[in-house]
């Protein structure tokens, strides 16, 4: 894809806890409507790169590139980038004490400081997107995961971010709340959403992605398009991983 399109790039990217080398030099980068699943086992480091990406947690060495912007930079705006690099966990990060609606409005009207009219459009705009309007005056607490999850999503949303990254959005649903919510994801893939996906929906990610990450131990082990990763893997570790996954 051309350069204009790319909007992050990560470089030779490490992270260590202590002694622990939890990410070790890790390059690949996101392109414009790019749906890139991220997969592999528990503890190969999927979740601490999408954190190190929003910079939950501050890379050990290497670089991050949005556009042509080191996020690594001590004077890179933190909060002006997450504004367009947003993220949505697996277990919500609701406000408990705010509405459906007000926990959409909330961002637009602190962080980007716009009107309350205007928030409020938004907000209804992506409540109705991910089929949440009739809740607006619910607390998360009135809600099942899978709706507190659409609405997390539909808060990251009105936010605007030119990427989304998802960490394990399903992981924390009851089954039959999955769908639900992976069928907003898809929404928004066929829509051309940036998305960055760490999941363990295997079906998911080999129907949904451009281009499939998979990781172990802490290094990128194989990357692919689906039908590369899901059809024909080349690496044992990556074949060894989705043998697991007899309904693929």
């Amino acid at each position: 894809m051309a350069e204009n399109n790319r909007i992050l790039t990560v470089s030779h990217l490490v992270k260590n806890f202590g002694t622990h080398e939890v990410l070790r030099d890790i390059d690949f980068t996101v392109d414009k409507k790019d749906v890139i699943s991220i997969i592999g086992a528990s503890g190969s480091g999927k979740s601490t790169l999408l954190r190190c990406i929003n910079l939950l947690e501050t890379p050990t060495g290497g670089h991050i590139y949005y556009h042509d912007k080191d996020i690594t930079d001590a004077k890179m705006d933190i909060y002006g980038y997450r504004e367009k690099v947003g993220m949505v966990f697996q277990n919500f990060n609701l406000f408990h004490n705010l509405s459906v609606l007000e926990n959409c409005m909330v961002g637009p009207i602190k962080v980007k400081k716009q009107k309350k009219d205007r928030a409020r459009e938004l907000a209804m705009t992506f409540l109705n997107k991910v089929g949440m309007d009739q809740y607006i005056n619910a607390k998360p607490r009135q809600l099942s995961g899978g709706q507190q999850q659409r609405v997390a999503i539909a808060r990251a949303l009105a936010m605007e971010p030119e990427v989304l990254l998802f960490d394990e959005p399903t992981s924390a649903l009851d089954p039959q709340m999955v769908g639900e919510v992976l069928n907003v994801m898809s929404t928004l893939a066929s829509e051309g959403m940036t998305m960055l996906i760490v999941t363990h929906e295997m079906a998911f990610a080999r129907d949904i992605s451009s281009h499939v990450v998979f990781m172990a131990d802490g290094v990128i082990e194989e990357e692919g398009s689906s039908e590369d990763i899901f059809v024909h893997p080349q690496k044992d570790k990556t074949k060894e991983f989705l043998s697991r996954f007899r309904n693929l």
